[in-house]
């Protein structure tokens, strides 16, 4: 097959338009047969008057290999690359039968999307993994996590952090990442999100996304697959310790004392399981503090940010609804940006811990709420918070206990509109725009809720950012505190070859929580990566 790029057509073109793009950068007469495939659509928004599609197409016609060659010098005609995901111990798209058992069954610990991938992979390679996740199944989650928003009614083990699907289940579904990915682990995560119910879109889109609602169906469906493959899942199952002889694994505990032989422990907790970091810590795990960002929520009517990035399109059915992806580096040298950006939906109480509270956003694939919303949030160090592997996790609930008290201590989080956090003056009332974050918001100063140099670096950033996206710094707009769970503050090191912990052989420490990923995607990828290395271990390759 063939692989054409940089096919350009305007927005409204017809369902002709693109196999007539194909025929004439390949010279083919009307008659000729042709088959093709889209493999990725963007947008081009960069001249609003004119906004246009971008297709990469694969395509199939009975002469590839003579048009292969009459186009050696177009760079924007190439061999189709084979992006099939080929399995460690046979090199093979379809995983080798095995008569005997693996010796020794792999635990992993998580099931947010580095966990189910990485058990994915082992179920489809015949290694029965046990899969250990503290929460609850997704159904049972997401029936406390919609309490905790309505009643204020925080469950520890069962909310946006913890349970089945991890904390991309309430977000907005983003599946896609910068990460270097020469083996196409990416596109492996997708083809099994789609075999489990995920959009076909999410093949070809540039930007594509699924939504929480979409989300939590597709997760009943890779457990199912795994069970169904002999892996084992086991909800309400903390891990509280490990079993380590001479730097090897051994076995885990769990929190009702039982405990679990294991030599091969995959580590996919996620970036808020604080109190798990501490164990580790404590079990001499080697732990380092790493950096990651703090900051706020910023809402704005869906249709301001529509038509600051479309013009006369905004609201164009194909469209939907914009995003944006915003830098400003201040003077006092902090980088301030937008992260997570939420295109049509809503701001979400994200606490794990009584006391605190916690910001983080989230989309239905509908993306069609009244509100655009992002994290304006500002970079921080481990130079910002001294005091060893585990400062960072006290700063940040530090800060979260500062945003739960201004909200009034009942899980309200304090608000601010943007024209009066600017001005530095408290705000008394709304205006047009309507934070949607429950259990609710209760508008004063933010001062108190963020450092210094965040507030410095967010109120210099604000009006740069309206340069970009006009009407950005209206003075009605809405933050909403407090956003800390960017990243996790701690990164558990391990090996570049086998990927386990420095320190403690058969430990695989993977995706966000363990410093490795940074999304949903990204961290998918890590997990198969991981799960390679536990296989290619088990199996001696």
């Amino acid at each position: 097959m063939l692989r054409l790029t940089e096919i350009k057509l305007p927005l409204d073109h017809d369902d002709q338009a693109l196999a007539q793009a194909i025929r004439t950068r390949l010279v083919l007469a009307a008659d000729e047969p042709l088959e093709f495939a889209i493999f990725r659509r963007g947008v081009d928004a960069r001249k609003k008057t004119a906004i246009a599609f971008i297709y990469t197409v694969d395509v199939r016609t009975s002469r590839d290999t003579e048009l292969l060659a009459a186009h050696a010098a177009d760079p924007h005609v190439m061999a189709t690359p084979d992006t099939r995901y080929r399995f460690v111990d046979s090199g093979e798209t379809v995983p080798a039968r095995r008569a005997q058992p693996a010796p020794g069954r792999p635990i992993v610990i998580g099931t947010g999307p580095c966990g189910i991938l990485a058990a994915l992979i082992l179920a489809q390679m015949g290694l029965r993994p046990l899969i250990l996740e503290r929460g609850k199944a997704v159904r049972e989650r997401t029936k406390d996590t919609w309490g905790f928003w309505r009643q204020s009614r925080l469950d520890p083990e069962s909310n946006v952090q913890f349970g089945e699907g991890g904390a991309g289940t309430f977000s907005d579904g983003k599946l896609y990442s910068q990460i270097k990915d020469p083996r196409h682990y990416g596109r492996k995560v997708l083809t099994e999100f789609v075999k489990a119910g995920a959009p076909e879109e999410i093949l070809f889109v540039s930007k594509p996304h699924i939504g929480t609602f979409r989300l939590v169906k597709m997760v009943e469906h890779m457990r199912a697959g795994i069970e169904a493959l002999g892996g084992e899942f086991r909800f309400s199952s903390k891990v509280t310790d490990l079993r380590v002889e001479g730097g090897q694994m051994r076995g885990v505990v769990l929190a009702n004392g039982e405990e679990l032989e294991a030599e091969h422990v995959i580590l996919a907790i996620g970036h808020s399981a604080r109190d798990t970091f501490e164990m580790l810590h404590a079990r001499g795990i080697y732990v380092e503090a790493k950096p990651f960002s703090i900051g706020c929520r910023i809402e704005h009517p869906q249709g301001l940010i529509d038509r600051a990035r479309y013009g006369p399109s905004a609201g164009h059915p194909l469209l939907g609804a914009a995003d944006y992806k915003l830098v400003h580096h201040a003077g006092n040298g902090r980088s301030v940006y937008s992260f997570c950006m939420c295109p049509g939906g809503t701001v979400v109480a994200a606490a794990s811990e009584p006391g605190r509270v916690v910001t983080n956003g989230m989309s239905q694939y509908s993306r069609d709420e009244r509100n655009a919303n992002s994290a304006i949030v500002v970079g921080i160090t481990p130079a910002d918070y001294p005091g060893g592997p585990l400062a960072g996790i006290a700063f940040q609930r530090h800060w979260e206990e500062r945003a739960f008290g201004l909200g009034g201590s009942n899980y309200d989080a304090p608000g601010q509109l943007v024209g009066d956090f600017i001005a530095g003056r408290a705000s008394t009332g709304l205006g047009t725009v309507l934070p949607s974050y429950r259990p609710g918001v209760q508008l004063g100063d933010l001062a108190g809720a963020l450092p210094d140099f965040a507030l410095h670096a967010m109120r210099e950033a604000l009006p740069a950012f309206a340069r970009q996206i006009r009407g950005f710094d209206q003075h009605d707009a809405v933050l909403t505190a407090i956003e800390t769970r960017t990243s996790s503050p701690i990164r558990i090191k391990r090996n570049d070859d086998d990927l386990q912990s420095l320190n403690t052989r058969g430990l695989y420490p993977a995706g966000e929580g363990a410093g490795y990923a940074g999304g949903i995607l990204s961290a998918a990828v890590d997990g198969i990566r991981v799960a390679e290395s536990v296989a290619s271990s088990l199996l001696r390759l």
